[in-house]
C-alpha cells in the first residue's frame, strides 16, 4: 500500500470512530466501570467546571470526570473507554482557549491529582507529575539553586498540558521550547499501556507525544533537565515606533544571545496607534550588568525602562496581573487567541499589515499583542511545526472579548482569526496550536507538512479506536 492509500484509508478510519462515540445516555456509558485507586465523577453539577476552559468559548459536557488515584487508574479508564469507543481528554490547568481538553459524552481525566515533583540535584534533572504546575518545579528546583531553562509567561499550567503543545518563552531563542527539554516521559497510550519512552527508547512515541496535542497518549510523568539559577534578572524595555524597528532590534539581540530572554510587546497609545516594545532580560549573580554594553546599539527611543528582580519574581511577574484580571472578571471573559508562527522574510510585512487593521476593540481593552524572535534550530521537536526560515516570529494577538469594555463579540474575533490565519498561511506561516483557529482537515495537513504521515502512522499505532483528544479536531 502507498503512503498516500494508507493516510486517505486512517482518515476514513477516523470518520468511523466518530460516528461510533455514544451520543445518548452520557451515564449509561460508564456501566461497570473497573476498580479505581481514585475517583469516578459523575454528578452534572461535579461534571460542569469540565465543560469550560480559559477561552470560555467551547462548552461541551464531558459524561464522566476521572480523578486518578495512580497512572493505573488513567490506563485502566483508557482501556476500558476504547474497547466502548468513547472519546478520551486529559485536562491540566483548563488554560486552553478553544476546546481542545473537551469531550462530549465522554471522559476527561483530570491531571491535577498527579502533581509530584522530585528534583536530582546531582542529575540535574526533576521528575515531575504530568498534573503539576511549572511554579511547584520551580519552587523545588530553586531549592537546590536550579531551574527548569524555559518557561512560559505564565507558570501556573501543568507540565503534560505545555508538553503536549510547546511551551514557549522569553527563553526559548536560547533554549527552545519546553518540548525541546525533556529527558523522558511516562505516556499512557490509546490502549491503555503505560510506555517510558525517549529518544533513544521508543523514540517514535516520545515524538509524537511532545507537541502531539494529546493524540497518541496521556502523558503522566515527565523527567525534564535543569540549570543552574541566577540570583538576579535585569530587564530593558525599550521602546520603537514600528514592527519594523522592533523586530530589526531584536535580529540583532538574538544574533548574538545578549539577552538571556527575549521577547517584545505591542500596546495601545492613549488617543489612537500602537507603540512597540523589545523587553530584554539579562541574568546575574552578584555584579549588575553593563547596560550601555546591552542595549546603546539597539537604536531605541525615548528612555529606557530598567527593572531588576529576584530571579524568581521575575519568572513570576505575571502573577499581580493575574490576579488584577480575576479581581476585575476579565479572567473570565472568552478569550479567542490567535498565535502564530511567522517566517522571518515575511514577518514586518505581514504584522504590519495587522497592526494597521487592528484596534483596541478588536483585542478588548486587556488584550495584548507578543512579537517575539526565536532561531528555528532551537526548536527540535518534530511536530512543533514553525516555517522553513532560519529565524522565526512568534505572533500573538491575545484577544480578550470583554462585553462590559466595548471589545467585539468573541464570534467576531474568532472569525478574524481565521482569516488573518489564512493570510498567515500563504506566506509559510503555521500555527502555535494553544489559541483558537477554525481549521479545517486540509489545514491541519498543510500544518504538519512532511511531518503529517509519521503523526497519521503515530495515531493509528497508538490510538487505533481513535479515542483520544477529539477537541482538537486534527483527525476529524
Amino acid at each position: 500500500m502507498g503512503a498516500g492509500a494508507l493516510v486517505i484509508g486512517f482518515d476514513g478510519a477516523a470518520r468511523a470512530w466518530a460516528a461510533q462515540v455514544p451520543t445518548g445516555s452520557k451515564g449509561a456509558a460508564f456501566d461497570q466501570v473497573p476498580p479505581l485507586d481514585g475517583t469516578l465523577l459523575l454528578d452534572p453539577g461535579r461534571l460542569a467546571p469540565f465543560e469550560d476552559d480559559f477561552g470560555h468559548i467551547v462548552h461541551e459536557a464531558p459524561g464522566a470526570v476521572l480523578e486518578p488515584g495512580s497512572v493505573r487508574d488513567i490506563a485502566t479508564m483508557i482501556e476500558f473507554c476504547g474497547a466502548r469507543r468513547i472519546p478520551v481528554a486529559p485536562r491540566g490547568q483548563g488554560h486552553q482557549t478553544f476546546g481542545q481538553a473537551q469531550v462530549s459524552g465522554g471522559l476527561v481525566i483530570d491531571m491535577s491529582p498527579l502533581d509530584s515533583v522530585t528534583v536530582d540535584p546531582v542529575a540535574r534533572t526533576a521528575t515531575v507529575g504530568a498534573g503539576a504546575v511549572w511554579s511547584a518545579v520551580l519552587t523545588a528546583a530553586l531549592a537546590h539553586g536550579l531551574t527548569p531553562p524555559v518557561f512560559t509567561d505564565y507558570i501556573e499550567v501543568s507540565i503534560g498540558g505545555t508538553l503536549s503543545a510547546g511551551g514557549i518563552g522569553g527563553a526559548s531563542q536560547q533554549h527552545g521550547a519546553q518540548v525541546d527539554n525533556v529527558v523522558e516521559l511516562e505516556v499512557v497510550t490509546g490502549t491503555g499501556q503505560t510506555v517510558l519512552c525517549s529518544a533513544s527508547q521508543q523514540a517514535d512515541l516520545f515524538h509524537a507525544a511532545l507537541s502531539g496535542l494529546g493524540q497518541v497518549g496521556v502523558i503522566t510523568r515527565a523527567t525534564l533537565p535543569l540549570v543552574a539559577a541566577p540570583a538576579s534578572a535585569r530587564r530593558y524595555t525599550l521602546t520603537y515606533p514600528s514592527a519594523a524597528a522592533l523586530t530589526a532590534a531584536q535580529r540583532k539581540a538574538v544574533g548574538d544571545g545578549r539577552f538571556g530572554w527575549l521577547e517584545g510587546a505591542v500596546t495601545a497609545v492613549s488617543g489612537g496607534g500602537w507603540q512597540y516594545e523589545l523587553e530584554g532580560t539579562a541574568y546575574y549573580d552578584g555584579t549588575a550588568p553593563d547596560d550601555q554594553a546591552l542595549i546603546g546599539d539597539l537604536g531605541y527611543e525615548g528612555t529606557a525602562q530598567i527593572e531588576d528582580f529576584a530571579y524568581s519574581d521575575f519568572v513570576n511577574d505575571l502573577a499581580p496581573g493575574v490576579a488584577y484580571l480575576k479581581s476585575t472578571g476579565e479572567w473570565y471573559d472568552p478569550h479567542p487567541w490567535l498565535d502564530l508562527f511567522l517566517p522571518d522574510g515575511a514577518a514586518d510585512a505581514y504584522v504590519a499589515s495587522v497592526m494597521d487593521k487592528l484596534t483596541v476593540a478588536d483585542i478588548g481593552a486587556s488584550g495584548l499583542v507578543l512579537l517575539y524572535p526565536i532561531p528555528t534550530a532551537r526548536l527540535h521537536t518534530p511536530l512543533l511545526r514553525t516555517p522553513d526560515s532560519e529565524l522565526t516570529f512568534l505572533f500573538a494577538v491575545l484577544r480578550t472579548a470583554a462585553p462590559d469594555a466595548g471589545a467585539l463579540p468573541a464570534a467576531t474575533m474568532l472569525d478574524a482569526n481565521r482569516a488573518l490565519y489564512l493570510e498567515a498561511q500563504a506566506i509559510g506561516a503555521t500555527q502555535y496550536p494553544v489559541g483558537s483557529i477554525p481549521m479545517t482537515s486540509a489545514d491541519w495537513r498543510i500544518q504538519y507538512g512532511d511531518q503529517w504521515q509519521f503523526f497519521c502512522l503515530a495515531k493509528h499505532r497508538y490510538d487505533p479506536a481513535g479515542i483520544l483528544t477529539p477537541g482538537q479536531g486534527i483527525f476529524d
